[in-house]
């Protein structure tokens, strides 16, 4: 679906290529691709027993050898907009906007303004709630990243205070949809943001956020406490 004439074009605040100008981490992203499809194609699927068996199988073992492979010792990039402080940071491994992500719809944000910014996704049938709707989760999990870039545009790394949905119209899978969202005002550490969504030119739902900017020091304690965690995975 076209984007309206009157709705600013998305510029991309973040080099999608940045950090990842290797052969293994483009193979990293089509191989989230690739799992993305089978997602797709996995939930309405009524494929017999035993092709679904084979499959399985296949992926266990994919599984397996996957932990013969050390894992990623340093955070590679952002895993949210939100607490980067920079929208033109790296977010491959984020669960809604990356790429290297299997999660990921993904969804494509930008800035069209100053202190605001547009993003669009389509969301498959991994993603249903009621009958051929988007689930109100995943509208709201879409929203918390969408205000949080439009946070990040602050300068600020922040995390999320308080987020509130409003739905208006069921959200329909298999559609384009467009978000907007901006900053509101600022209060000392707090960043009061605000954000719409639509499916062509009908109000699915809207939303009001609140982040609270974050200091350097405690983004350091949560990145030990991250380090320790992944060291005893990995022991």
């Amino acid at each position: 679906m076209a984007k309206p004439p009157d709705r600013p074009d998305i510029i991309e605040a973040w080099d999608t290529t940045k950090e990842s100008n290797t052969e293994a981490w483009e193979q990293k992203r089509r191989l989230a691709a690739a799992m993305r499809l089978v997602m797709e194609r996995l939930v309405p699927s009524n494929a017999p027993e035993d092709e679904l068996r084979r499959a399985a199988e296949g992926l266990e073992r994919y599984a397996e050898a996957l932990k013969e492979h050390p894992r990623l010792k340093n955070i590679h990039g952002h895993p949210e907009s939100a607490t980067s402080g920079d929208v033109g940071a790296f977010f491959d491994q984020s669960p809604f906007i990356g790429l290297a992500n299997p999660l990921a719809p993904p969804i494509r944000m930008g800035k069209i303004g100053d202190r605001k910014a547009g993003a669009t996704v389509i969301f498959g049938s991994a993603y249903e709630g009621a009958p051929g709707c988007v689930h109100g989760g995943y509208v709201a999990g879409a929203f918390d990243e969408v205000l949080g870039y439009v946070n990040a545009l602050s300068g600020q790394g922040g995390m999320t205070g308080r987020l509130t949905i409003h739905y208006r119209s069921p959200t329909p899978l298999h559609t384009e949809l467009y978000f907007e969202g901006e900053i509101l005002r600022i209060e000392g550490r707090k960043i009061f943001t605000e954000g719409k969504l639509y499916a062509g030119e009908r109000l699915c739902a809207e939303a009001e956020g609140l982040f609270i900017s974050v200091g350097m020091a405690k983004f350091q304690e949560l990145l030990a406490q991250r380090e320790a965690l992944e060291q005893e995975r990995s022991s």
